[in-house]
């Protein structure tokens, strides 16, 4: 084992051990694909945030129900509250239609649509976030492991050398702590990330119940009308 003059992060990356280099590589492409869900996941949930801010005004803001259930139904772009408004009034027009049917029947069948595609947005919304948590929680272990294994390789190369120094050690740990610094770059943004990401799908959560409740009363009152 001879002293590593080379103490550059690239160059301890490149003399680690072929272990501690494949933990490396699984660390970077965890990290890579969580910046990857994170950029995407920031996009999906802003773009669901401005389009519920934007349908609340409408709905509240007077509009006829069936003129804004036309206008959203021909929006190609429609996520969240909208497609549980869609969800919910296009069964409602559905069930009064029907003869014999009860008032009771008619809203619950509208709960049920509008509960329905609200999961399936929140689901939608949800997506990939349990691979952020995975990352977060997984990856400095995964590191862990890599700076274990390049201080067993380490140690064991003492054994070849008859005099052990600081110069002939201290490289040789380095390139092991460098695999636990790659999973701290991966794990922190992506916890950060997946608590950010859970706290907007809870809000959007709780402002879709709102919703629902609300419009089952709107739709309520027209049919009492």
């Amino acid at each position: 084992m001879a002293p590593v003059e080379d103490m550059s992060i690239i160059s301890l990356v490149l003399q680690a051990s072929f272990v501690v280099q494949m933990v490396m590589v699984l660390l970077l492409a965890l990290s890579f694909m969580s910046w990857w869900h994170i950029f995407t996941k920031h996009f999906t949930i802003s773009t669901a945030k401005k389009h519920t801010d934007e349908f609340e005004d409408r709905f509240w803001g007077g509009s006829d129900l069936n003129a804004l259930y036309e206008q959203v139904k021909h929006s190609r772009n429609n996520i969240g509250m909208e497609k549980i408004f869609m969800a919910g009034f296009s069964e409602f027009l559905k069930l009064r239609q029907k003869s014999g049917m009860e008032l009771s029947d008619v809203m619950e069948g509208t709960r049920r649509a509008m509960r329905a595609s609200c999961q399936r947005e929140l689901d939608y919304l949800d997506k990939h976030t349990s691979f952020l948590a995975s990352v977060g929680s997984v990856s400095p272990y995964i590191g862990l492991f890599g700076t274990v294994w390049g201080i067993m390789y380490a140690f064991k190369g003492l054994g070849n050398v008859g005099q052990a120094t600081l110069a002939t050690v201290a490289p040789h740990i380095a390139e092991a702590l460098v695999a636990t610094a790659i999973g701290l770059f991966a794990a922190i943004p992506a916890v950060v990330a997946y608590n950010r990401f859970a706290h907007d799908v809870d809000r959007l959560a709780g402002r879709f119940d709102t919703f629902i409740e609300e419009f089952s009363n709107v739709l309520q009152r027209q049919i009492g009308r």
